[in-house]
């Protein structure tokens, strides 16, 4: 189909996390996509802008061993594709970093406890269930890498690599995120503030018609019209189809600024940590620890089921959670301990129940109304997948990049 038979197309992306915004970016790069005839809004809740919610506080974490493997087949060479043409490892931090499971004892200074938030049970974030086969049964000890300088050896039970040399890398996934947009926003996608309140649906077609939302800088109600209505609003989407299956996981977070003359080289470790010291009301720890390009470290800790807020501007912190995981890092390391906390923070990890990502079309409630979200711990990961997958949906009629029956809408609507 050439550019001049391309019919109108009016696409309404609700969500500016990191799904809707390389969403956005895959949709205005298509080959079909032109913007002299069609249209791209991109309708975000938050008044601070993109990636508010976990698509800036996550990880980001890049794994061939994620899951689930019919989207990290594509998601992980896209982003790789996607770092070689827009500079990503100056613009985003794509690079690729050891990938470890570490097991000892800590050393605490002073009080902590479990690194669960307030109002919440714990909840694990099950980021390691891609891992082939039983882990960790199978892992021998084996001593710690040599350029694995900032945990301390002599606390040290076990180490074993997680994954081999170029199956793990990482991204900053607030600056990805805002690349994504920013790279759409010139392909002429339109960046809308304003909370989404209903999709709107045809009675007679029964297709999508538009979107109603409330303005950023107002209180009545505005409507945009479409012939496609994509939400990715992670865990708020059940606000606008209500019979979608998906529960939101809260998980805490903190990045530590090391003292400027420490290096942290390039591992993502996953811990085990026995604790001895002040406090005996917890045994145990497990909190995730990122090594980033800029000398950042990222660490959380384990999550919990605490109720989902109205907007992602709405999500509480729990410092006491947060200076759980300071505490917790800083038993391991005196690199962290040294460091200084810059960001205490919390999100919502969109998690669908009975399996999941939710991505296609839900043909059985509206024609032209496409889902997805419901990413877990892996949205990071796997938005490029799910993007090229949309964009072949909404473009050419069908997506070809990948089978993803297994995640269509029909399964959950």
């Amino acid at each position: 189909m050439s550019l001049s038979t391309t019919p109108e197309r009016n696409i309404v992306i609700i969500g500016g996390g990191i799904i809707g915004c390389t969403t956005a970016y895959y949709l205005s790069s298509h080959p079909l996509f032109n913007s002299n005839i069609s249209k791209i809004t991109l309708l975000e809740a938050s008044r601070d802008g993109a990636a508010q919610g976990a698509s800036g506080k996550a990880g980001g974490l890049v794994a061939k061993w994620a899951y689930p493997s019919e989207l990290v087949d594509v998601s992980f060479s896209e982003h790789a594709r996607l770092a070689e043409k827009h500079c990503g490892i100056s613009r985003w931090g794509w690079r690729f970093v050891g990938c470890g499971s570490w097991e000892g004892h800590g050393e605490l200074s002073g009080e902590a406890d479990s690194g669960v938030g307030k109002g919440g049970a714990r909840k694990s974030l099950e980021k390691t269930l891609g891992l082939k086969g039983d882990f960790k049964k199978t892992r021998q000890q084996l001593g710690l890498p040599d350029d694995l300088d900032w945990v301390r050896e002599e606390l040290t039970t076990a180490y074993s690599p997680m994954s081999p040399p170029g199956d793990t890398a990482q991204v900053h996934p607030y600056l990805f995120t805002t690349s994504m947009l920013s790279l759409a926003q010139e392909r002429d996608v339109q960046f809308v503030q304003g909370k989404a309140t209903a999709v709107n649906i045809d009675k007679d077609t029964k297709a999508v018609s538009g979107v109603t939302y409330i303005p950023a800088d107002s209180s009545e109600p505005k409507s945009i019209s479409a012939t496609h209505v994509i939400v990715a609003a992670g865990v708020w989407s059940p606000k606008l189809i209500p019979r979608l299956p998906i529960e939101g996981t809260r998980a805490h977070s903190i990045t530590i600024r090391p003292t400027p003359d420490t290096t942290i080289s390039p591992y993502v470790l996953f811990t085990e940590i026995e604790l001895q010291g002040v406090s005996r009301r917890t045994a145990r720890a497990s909190p995730e620890i990122y090594a980033r390009p800029d000398n950042e470290v990222y660490c959380c800790g384990p999550g919990d089921n605490s109720p989902v807020p109205d907007t992602v501007d709405d999500v509480m912190v729990d410092q006491h959670a947060c200076d759980d995981i300071r505490e917790h890092v800083a038993s391991i390391s005196t690199q962290l301990r040294e460091g200084v906390v810059e960001k205490r923070q919390a999100c919502f990890l969109p998690i669908a129940r009975g399996g999941g990502p939710i991505v296609g079309e839900a043909k059985s409630v509206a024609k032209g109304l496409i889902i997805a979200t419901g990413h877990t711990c892996w949205g990071i990961c796997n938005a490029p997948g799910t993007a090229k997958a949309i964009a072949e949906l909404v473009m050419d009629g069908k997506i070809t990049c990948a089978n993803l029956k297994a995640l269509d809408p029909s399964r959950y609507l």
